[in-house]
């Protein structure tokens, strides 16, 4: 009785519950307290985003309690080939690979190789003694520097905060810089080494102070030559041994097998007259929308993963039961908290006033009165109009992968999660 009461309590002081035992199974809306009428509202919406051109297709993911409740796809994976979106289709996840990296950091971490507020020269020395840019000269890409006040800690890097920014997506500033100096920001196709790109990232100046804002950045990838260096193996080779095949990610992987290559989407941009057209290694000059089938080297833990979106759902089915899925315990609950609460202090990460945990976006109070998303859950999305989130209060996992960049009508997003919630009928 005792122990009865201690799990009521628990819940009741932290509006979240952990449901170890849940795996993905196939339910029904109705057990699940989803309207039928309702979810075909996504449906609609989905197709007419595909009929107006914005998007070539797509696939949509619910599961509430562990149970599957919206598993469809719509419109073409290949336009040219006339090919069909099916639920198996493999998408560049691009940042979502952010989160799984965080979440292998998180197993180190709770094994003991280092704590969060440790600085990352420890174990990637180049690190050491940070500068950050003080002037700048367009023209012709010159900077002065200032000492870092502090180095760089392994909790800044986790939540974008080292300073680090982005290279060919960030600021023009930095775009330009990272460019003199070859770093890439992992849409890799080539034989580079994470090693060689991460030491020589090392020696660029930050954009501002370690701690002083959030500025979305190549932190993980850092990161991920973290894991590397701590566990001794390469980043794919971990990933795959410790959270990949215990979880049954049979479908994720940095370079696609030639066996299941025909499942990556075709990529898609509109030109100036908004039609839609495939990428390809011209359209974005120094970006190659093929690198997932190619034989590569380079393990971007920020953005190298491809994905399918059941597998992906299994990942956060994972965190969303505290860490353990299908008898397989990655994280304790304790962690997964940790990573799922604001670790930011009060930086925003946008003007909805988000928050960021270690490795997640977190909705606040503020931000979801804007599409009525559970204050406390976690998400994010990646480069080609992937997203997801999980919602603890609600026992959700809701995912819409698509293959899109830029999103001149991204309201597809935005619908998508108001319309999860619109269906809910308890």
């Amino acid at each position: 009785m005792k122990k009865i009461f201690s799990a009521i309590l628990f819940i009741a002081v932290t509006g979240k519950v952990f449901a170890q035992g849940n795996t993905l199974q196939a339910g029904t809306p109705a057990n699940e307290k989803f309207s039928p009428e309702r979810l075909q509202r996504i449906d609609n919406m989905i197709e007419q985003n595909i009929d107006s051109g914005y998007v070539n297709g797509a696939v949509g993911f619910i599961a509430r309690n562990g149970k599957i409740v919206y598993y469809k796809s719509f419109g073409a994976a290949d336009l040219e080939q006339k090919k069909l979106m099916n639920n198996d289709a493999i998408f560049r996840i691009a940042s979502q690979t952010k989160a799984i990296t965080s979440v292998a950091v998180m197993m180190l971490f709770e094994e003991g190789k280092f704590l969060l507020d440790e600085p990352i020269s420890k174990y990637i020395p180049a690190f050491a003694h940070p500068k950050v840019i003080d002037t700048y000269n367009p023209k012709d890409t010159t900077y002065t520097t200032t000492p870092a006040k502090r180095e760089i800690t392994i909790r800044d890097l986790l939540t974008h905060t080292s300073g680090i920014e982005y290279a060919q997506i960030g600021s023009e500033k930095m775009k330009a810089i990272y460019a003199k100096a070859g770093i890439q920001a992992g849409f890799v196709s080539d034989k580079l080494l994470l090693s060689t790109n991460i030491n020589k990232l090392a020696t660029m100046p930050l954009v501002h102070q370690p701690g002083e804002r959030w500025t979305y950045s190549m932190s993980v990838d850092v990161l991920g030559y973290l894991v590397e260096r701590v566990s001794g193996k390469t980043l794919d080779q971990f990933l795959k041994e410790r959270i990949f095949d215990p979880l049954g990610m049979k479908d994720t992987y940095f370079y696609i097998p030639a066996a299941k290559q025909s499942r990556l989407v075709a990529a898609y941009t509109p030109d100036k007259q908004g039609h839609l057209i495939k990428m390809n290694a011209g359209t974005f000059p120094g970006i190659n929308f093929d690198y997932p089938l190619v034989n590569g080297t380079y393990y971007a833990g920020g953005a190298g993963l491809s994905s399918t979106i059941k597998d992906y759902a299994t990942f956060l089915q994972m965190l969303l039961n505290g860490g353990v899925y299908n008898g397989q315990r990655l994280l304790s609950r304790h962690t997964v908290d940790l990573m799922t609460t604001n670790q930011i202090g009060d930086l925003y990460i946008n003007s909805d006033k988000d928050k960021f945990g270690l490795g997640f976006g977190v909705t606040t109070e503020a931000s979801s009165k804007k599409l009525g998303i559970s204050e406390g859950s976690f998400a994010w999305g990646g480069f080609y109009g992937t997203l997801y989130w999980a919602d603890p209060k609600e026992h959700l996992v809701c995912l819409l992968f698509i293959q899109n960049w830029p999103l001149p009508h991204n309201a597809i997003q935005d619908k998508f999660r108001a319309m999860v919630y619109q269906a809910l009928t308890d």
